[in-house]
């Protein structure tokens, strides 16, 4: 239950759901079904990526998952006794209906008091990086992951979840295809990878004026472009520093690559206006969501710095253009009244990631870190605001 009842209804930008072994597979065209397999490995199920195993999602039948919260108190005060990360997750539990069909799930936001959420799938942030090489494969899976989702979420369920289909940009007229496959099935926001695009000539950014057909009929249709933290590929270069090639891992950090943690979605931001999407775009809405808040100040200040320099590099002011088109959503333990006077209460979203260990138990108790905002402003940032984004 709620640790308390709002006075305004909750609009949660940051919810997942547990994808069964079928999600990558059960529309997988025949010649490709030896892309995604499910294999056995000491007595684990682990997912295989055209025969390479990757351990980036450890358990990915979701059978066993940890509890929501789970980390809470990790990133509350830290880690002073230097727990392991068994000892910080603490016991497992086993999946339940709400976190694998919408029906339960509707039931479960109910007693959580929540009116409505953004669901993102879980398993799509494996996809691109370990396909970048083969951008027919990208599309292929991907669409196989929207078919999934459509069948057993909907992308609109009964307009209280509204789960974002993954759209892939490496060839442009199978990424508008599957852009106008998703509008025609209800689609209200789409979840775009901060990363550059993986191609037959090599990666470059989605910003690029190539990709402006995509975006004119994203920005005509008024979807919101969801920017999630995902595997970005920049592993790659951390292995460079580290001496080896490893791959991405979420839940097994280590100190120094927690430095750089944030830089994919820095980067991301800063190619949406270094590159002139959002000039010649002015009227897409993007939402940063799961990347905190800590990497906006820096970018700002960066960007200013650089357009006093060489305005000539730009089509207008990036800083004003991060901050009529960026919506963030911080995570709980930052400063929430420093992020609202820097890009302005409106471009602030609640998220809780839930039912995720790095989330919120109780998605409610986000509200404690608006304390120093008015009950007008708390409103927006809990769910007015993403509710004007969906509508608009």
């Amino acid at each position: 239950m709620p640790s308390r009842a709002l006075p305004y209804p909750l609009f949660d930008a940051d919810n997942h759901l547990y994808e069964t072994q079928e999600a990558l597979t059960r529309h997988l065209p025949k010649e490709y079904a030896g892309a995604i397999q499910y294999v056995q490995v000491n007595g684990r199920t682990k997912i295989a990526i055209r025969g390479h195993i990757s351990d980036y999602i450890p358990n990915p039948t979701f059978e066993v998952v940890a509890r929501p919260g789970a980390m809470e108190e990790y990133f509350r005060v830290g880690n002073p006794d230097g727990k392991s990360r068994r000892e910080i997750f603490g016991e497992p539990m086993r999946s339940i209906p709400a976190f694998r069909e919408p029906g339960p799930r509707l039931e479960l936001l109910d007693e959580l008091g929540i009116q409505r959420t953004l669901m993102f799938p879980t398993l799509a942030s494996l996809v691109e990086e370990r396909m970048r090489d083969d951008p027919e494969l990208i599309h292929v899976v991907v669409h196989a992951l929207n078919q999934w989702l459509h069948e057993e979420w909907s992308f609109n369920y009964k307009d209280r979840i509204f789960t974002t289909p993954v759209i892939s940009l490496p060839i442009l007229d199978r990424a508008i295809a599957e852009l106008e496959w998703c509008l025609e099935r209800g689609a209200r926001a789409i979840l775009v990878r901060p990363a550059p695009v993986p191609g037959y000539r090599g990666p470059r950014s989605f910003a690029l004026p190539e990709f402006d057909p995509f975006w004119k009929i994203v920005q005509e249709n008024g979807v919101l472009v969801a920017m999630h933290s995902s595997d970005s590929g920049y592993a790659r270069y951390t292995s460079e520093w580290e001496g080896g090639d490893f791959e991405m891992l979420p839940f097994k950090p280590n100190a120094f690559r927690m430095i750089g943690e944030w830089r994919p979605v820095q980067d991301a931001v800063a190619s949406w206006v270094c590159h002139g999407a959002l000039f010649r775009f002015p009227d897409l809405r993007i939402a940063v969501i799961e990347n905190g808040s800590s990497w906006v100040a820096p970018l700002l200040d960066q960007l200013g710095d650089i357009h006093k320099k060489m305005p000539q590099d730009f089509a207008g002011d990036p800083v004003e253009a991060v901050k009529r088109s960026i919506h963030v959503s911080p995570f709980w333990e930052e400063d929430m009244s420093e992020l609202t006077d820097l890009i302005g209460v409106e471009r602030v979203l609640f998220g809780s990631d839930y039912p995720h260990p790095e989330g919120l138990a109780d998605p409610v108790s986000y509200v404690e870190a608006l304390h120093r905002l008015s009950e007008e402003d708390q409103a927006k940032v809990m769910g007015g605001n993403l509710a004007r984004l969906i509508s608009a």
